[in-house]
């Protein structure tokens, strides 16, 4: 006589009702865990504290980006649990995550209107989450640091204040790692995978183009147009060609023109490595004050 089978058992044990119940909330239970499963976004942030302080830029630039900002809210098939930032604003020797409870503004730019210094953008801080990232980072080799005191800067609440304006969800920020070594990055975001199955929406904040210097000059909009063309391609790339290409990124046309520095680069490594193997797509591609910028998705 043959040995039972486990649904055998288990009919005998529970019955006909209680197979068929069993076996539908198994189904909901991997529908829900897969509807579940966060995007990951690359943005750009714009310039200063616009849109709520008018700095001079042209309306109809920042009116696209603040619909484009606005509209990320809707991304995710589910309210996110918390938001994970990596914003071009922050460095650190190593990884550093905010661990307040109620993160303070951070005004970390200078010479605007009296207003910019009283925006405000009080999401709750997450210092469970934050324990989660510096476990993420230790098991993938990654020491890391905590930061009690950091508050908000503009990488996060001007563009966030556009996308989640009541402030409601639980929000940490990541700094870069000094050296800015975009493989280091990728390797970061691969490590951070995991939070987009646990409800946590990652934002890489940061611009397609920056040079302050080229902002408002028409000489820099070929600049601009040249290397935002090669980056659409490589952001969208199959998954492991994309890290290939964002790793060797100085060598695209116009990279060091288009970034002097690449701090505000660098979150969309991290972005692509949480990413996985998810193909982009271009959410976003306008210009502002008069230069090519773009945002991806992927997910």
């Amino acid at each position: 006589m043959s040995e039972p089978t486990r649904r055998q058992i288990l009919g005998a044990a529970l019955g006909a009702t209680g197979i068929a119940v069993l076996g539908s909330a198994c189904e909901k239970g991997e529908a829900k865990m897969s509807s579940e499963r966060m995007p990951v976004v690359f943005l750009p942030h714009g310039g200063g504290p616009w849109p709520f302080v008018d700095i001079g830029w042209d309306i109809k630039d920042s009116d696209e980006l603040a619909a484009y900002l606005r509209s990320v809210k809707a991304l995710p098939k589910t309210p996110p649990k918390a938001l994970l930032v990596i914003s071009a604003h922050w460095e650190e020797s190593q990884p550093t995550v905010m661990t307040s409870t109620a993160p303070p503004m951070l005004y970390d730019y200078y010479g605007f209107p009296p207003k910019s210094y009283e925006i405000q953008w009080p999401a709750p801080g997450s210092p469970t989450v934050a324990a989660r990232v510096q476990e993420l980072l230790a098991k993938a080799g990654f020491k890391s640091n905590t930061d009690s005191s950091r508050g908000f800067d503009h990488g996060t609440f001007v563009p966030l204040k556009l996308t989640y304006p009541d402030a409601e969800v639980p929000t940490i920020q990541l700094s870069l790692k000094a050296g800015l070594d975009p493989a280091e990055h990728l390797a970061i975001g691969r490590a951070l995978a995991p939070l987009r199955d646990e409800g946590v929406f990652i934002i890489g904040s940061g611009m397609t183009f920056h040079n302050l210097r080229a902002f408002r000059d028409p000489r820099s909009q070929p600049v601009a147009e040249t290397f935002d063309a090669w980056l659409r391609q490589a952001a969208t790339a199959e998954p492991g060609e994309r890290d290939r290409q964002l790793e060797a990124w100085t060598e695209a046309p116009a990279a060091r023109a288009a970034h002097p520095r690449e701090e505000h680069l660098i979150p969309l490594m991290v972005i692509a490595g949480a990413a996985g193997n998810d193909r982009g797509t271009i959410a976003y591609n306008g210009t502002f004050a008069g230069l090519r910028l773009s945002a991806y998705h992927y997910g």
